[in-house]
């Protein structure tokens, strides 16, 4: 993907009562793996009941060879993929996290982000506990191992109890699996089934792949028990209203995903549609910025009757690092990613749809190497408002301070990134597109346009919500 974007955390998948259950598993992340490329990690259950695990940073298939995956038997398996945001990009912090407790071994995958975390931290801390990673997800570790709860069910309601923000939880213990979702629901946990065994995902893309059905989405504030064949609700204590991440929608998912009960791809099209109402403009092709503009540009170009075509080219066989050559190559640090197709693109009018502008600097070198190529005129248009503001439920957002749309008007974001015009999806069209019977508004937080966050965040302070003009940049 390219570098400014925003990014989110990680993804979860597990399963239980199937022979095969760490290779699901394997296969399972391997779908989310656009959910986290950092680290990706298994755990299962061995016939001794002892939880076993492997992890290791990089991607899912260059972390689980064979003679891995091997070292993972049973029949019930968590697993998880991770992009930091809460602690850095190290082994230490990849999960699954287990651990021995007074309530048996468990082990903890989390989806995510804690507001309270580094307060709960440090209580614990100063009550002597030793951590071994900066994640917090840790955290939640230590509260249920601290628990005066009799068994382990209890003790992760206790720990929930103490926690705030956003958490999409698989937990694994020698013979269930715990999922749990957060009471506002800000991140997707969706349940399924494959034959008699059941699973748990962040996605249904992951089921698809391995032909599970999926079963329901988790609710808001539910705590759900997968056993032996059925699944049992612990607890379902929704907040006052719910605060999906409308990112998910946006950017994060995959497009062949239902999340929050609606196709991503569709609503990814009901953006672009909007998004031509509102800002119309004299073109001759629609071209996405791949992958992630793809829906939203047909969409546009359905509503516009502007001519859709691939005019950019992506490279999908980037590695994370790469080496340029000494004497330099213009515009490399996209090109290396994304290429132009110059006999689509010179002397047309181009319409260039991309999810979001983050920083700015990729969109800038975007439209410059379109111009480079003979498009006549490059007109942005971005299927969400302008990022103004930075997230604290589990997307890896810069400081307000580093994000373009937060001091900046939209023409001079347009005048910045050398674009012929510019035009951002209103937050109205926007909540628009995914209303599914009831009020977007009272289910859909939005608070990376607008600012209005439905928990407050110790991370808050006028270090992180101050806007810079770019001329103080």
């Amino acid at each position: 993907m390219l570098d400014d974007k925003l990014h989110e955390e990680c993804g979860v998948f597990g399963i239980l009562g199937h022979r095969d259950a760490a290779n699901l598993v394997y296969l399972g992340l391997y779908a989310l793996q656009h959910r986290g490329q950092e680290s990706a990690g298994i755990a299962s259950v061995n016939e001794a009941g002892r939880i076993v695990s492997e992890k290791e940073m990089g991607y899912v298939a260059d972390v689980f060879t064979e003679e891995r995956l091997s070292r993972l038997p049973g029949e019930i398996a968590i697993g998880h993929v991770r992009y930091s945001t809460a602690g850095g990009s190290m082994l230490c912090n990849a999960q699954p996290i287990v651990a021995s407790t007074s309530k048996g071994p468990i082990a903890v995958a989390h989806n995510g982000n804690l507001v309270n975390g580094d307060e709960l931290r440090r209580q614990l801390e100063n009550e002597g506990a030793i951590f071994n990673s900066m994640s917090d997800t840790e955290v939640l570790v230590h509260l249920i191992a601290r628990s005066k709860a009799r068994d382990v069910e209890g003790a992760l309601l206790d720990a929930l109890a103490q926690v705030k923000g956003a958490y999409a939880i698989a937990l694994l213990t020698p013979t269930r699996i715990f999922a749990a979702r957060d009471p506002y629901g800000f991140r997707p946990l969706v349940l399924g089934r494959l034959d008699d065994a059941i699973a748990v995902s962040s996605e249904t893309c992951a089921f698809d792949l391995i032909d599970a059905e999926t079963i329901r989405e988790i609710h808001a504030g539910e705590v759900v028990a997968l056993e032996r064949g059925e699944i049992r609700v612990v607890r379902d204590a929704r907040a006052e209203r719910e605060a999906r991440c409308i990112f998910e929608h946006v950017y994060f998912a995959r497009p062949d995903s239902v999340v929050f009960g609606s196709n991503v791809a569709e609503v990814r099209k009901r953006f672009g549609a909007q998004l031509a109402r509102e800002h119309p403009v004299d073109a001759d092709i629609v071209v996405p910025v791949p992958d992630s503009g793809v829906f939203a540009a047909t969409g546009y170009a359905q509503e516009s009757g502007i001519p859709f075509q691939f005019g950019l080219v992506r490279n999908h066989y980037v590695g994370r690092t790469f080496i340029e050559p000494e004497q330099g190559i213009r515009h490399f640090g996209v090109k290396v990613k994304l290429n132009p197709v110059r006999e689509l693109i010179a002397g047309k009018r181009i319409v260039l749809i991309d999810d979001s502008i983050v920083r700015g600097t990729t969109s800038k070198k975007i439209v410059r190497m379109l111009k480079d190529s003979g498009a006549a005129e490059v007109h942005m248009r971005i299927s969400s408002p302008p990022t103004a503001w930075p997230c604290y439920y589990g997307i890896d957002t810069p400081e307000r301070a580093h994000l373009i749309g937060a001091a900046q008007t939209p023409d001079q974001i347009r005048a910045f990134i050398e674009a012929d015009s510019l035009g951002y999806l209103s937050v109205d069209g926007m909540l628009e597109g995914v209303r599914n019977g009831d009020d977007p508004r009272q289910l859909y937080c939005s608070a990376c346009f607008t600012g209005q966050y439905p928990v407050r965040s110790e991370a808050q302070s006028p270090r992180h919500d101050e806007a810079v003009p770019l001329s103080a940049r």
